[in-house]
């Protein structure tokens, strides 16, 4: 059956996730610039590797998706270097936006992760030489597990998660993933119950060492808070009356945008913060155009001074790494890609103490889960909802401190996973 699934991915599911993003080097931008970046691995490493001097060094791994798991893995990679101070560093990107804004000094040599063709990840792990091979999450790709255990490169999947209703449970699936997770050498669950779907694949016996550590992400979301949140004591209440709409997509704005335009309406004190997702001058433009179409003041936050932010109903964020800052500036979070891809990263408004709306599309997010458990946060499914949420939210002074609370102890009761899975990629 091993080779059976080796056979079926190389020549047949490759492929035709080759040809697909072939394609779409014609028509997508990002996966043009991931498809030529790619082209240029083999180089960086090789000259990562010649500026070495020819000195013996102990080199971990990383590969991440995206900008959204290397804040994930941030916190586990400051861990290693404060245990082991002379590792080294090497982090690869499958995306484009994580490859282009993650120029952070803890890494020590950032790259697309190469086309998953056996030649190539022989070629990168051969050079590489790692110590361990570790991925985030879930961006796992089969040649280079099979080839890492092939050469006795152990590897380690940390925050690992399975959706409530995971297709990787379906028999057929279940076998393919069967025959990948079982060439781990460990893999770090963040949820008991992730666990148990875990063992499902794996089935018994197995070698592979399990653990249940949590999600680091909440370990990086309290560092930030711990180094900005000193001049942002004061309470919720005493903040501007400004809803924070983070990370928007056309979806989001299609099921909010008549709900939060009877907000301001209605509520003279209350403005907005617009985070697109893709701050593109498109998207930008367009809710521009929107507002200001409507009949309300509209500003740029690249333009901002005290006399444009302070007299501006609406602020359109038009570049990328203030979200978290920003977060601190308002009472009210709605959280985009909740009714298309999935919701982006709900903890940070969370650790600023903000209540968080979000769309359906949240099941694969724990933190969210836990966000309407412990009533820190609410999953909307139309303007309507979204309206009367807000509302209450408010007008209800003690409603929205009891939600502020809550969603900051969401952040607060997770900590620690990020030492935990320290010590556990050290020990094992």
């Amino acid at each position: 059956m091993k080779h059976f699934w080796h056979l079926i991915y190389n020549f047949f599911l490759l492929p035709i996730m080759l040809l697909i993003g072939t394609i779409g080097v014609f028509f997508n931008k990002k996966i043009r610039e991931g498809f030529f970046g790619r082209l240029n691995t083999s180089r960086k490493l090789d000259n990562f590797i010649s500026s070495l001097n020819g000195t013996k060094r102990t080199i971990y791994w990383f590969h991440v998706s995206s900008h959204g798991e290397f804040l994930q893995s941030r916190s586990v990679l400051e861990g290693l270097k404060e245990v082991e101070p002379h590792i080294k560093i090497i982090v690869s990107y499958f995306s484009p936006s994580g490859y282009n804004n993650a120029d952070d000094k803890i890494i020590d040599c950032k790259i697309y992760l190469p086309f998953d063709l056996p030649w190539l990840v022989n070629k990168s792990l051969k050079a590489i030489n790692p110590k361990k091979l570790i991925f985030a999450s879930y961006d796992i790709w089969p040649n280079l597990i099979w080839k890492a255990k092939e050469l006795n490169i152990p590897t380690v999947l940390f925050a690992a998660k399975f959706k409530g209703r995971t297709n990787k449970l379906i028999p057929i699936v279940k076998s393919f993933y069967h025959h990948i997770y079982n060439n781990f050498y460990s893999i770090y669950t963040i949820t008991k119950n992730d666990d148990k779907k875990l063992q499902l694949i794996l089935r018994k016996p197995n070698h592979v060492i399990t653990r249940v550590l949590g999600n680091p992400r909440y370990d990086q979301v309290n560092k930030v808070l711990d180094q900005y949140s000193i001049k942002h004591t004061e309470d919720l209440l005493k903040r501007k009356k400004c809803i924070i709409l983070g990370s928007m997509h056309n979806d989001d704005k299609n099921n909010i945008i008549d709900g939060l335009m009877e907000v301001i309406n209605h509520n003279s004190d209350i403005s907005v913060i617009w985070a697109p997702h893709e701050p593109l001058p498109k998207n930008i433009n367009s809710i521009y155009d929107y507002f200001l179409n409507k009949g309300h003041s509209v500003a740029l936050f690249s333009e901002q001074n005290d006399s444009v932010i302070n007299h501006a109903r609406i602020i359109i964020i038009d570049t990328i790494g203030v979200l978290s800052q920003i977060y601190w500036d308002g009472i009210i979070a709605y959280i985009g890609g909740g009714f298309s891809t999935g919701i982006h990263n709900v903890m940070e408004p969370a650790i600023a103490r903000l209540p968080v709306i979000f769309g359906p599309q949240y099941d694969s997010f724990q933190e969210a889960i836990e966000l309407i458990d412990l009533e820190g946060g609410w999953s909307i499914n139309n303007n309507e909802e979204f309206y009367n949420i807000v509302n209450k939210l408010i007008n209800n002074e003690k409603m929205l401190l009891n939600a502020s609370k809550a969603a900051t102890d969401v952040i607060h009761n997770n900590i620690g996973a990020a030492t935990r899975v320290v010590r556990a990629i050290i020990r094992d």
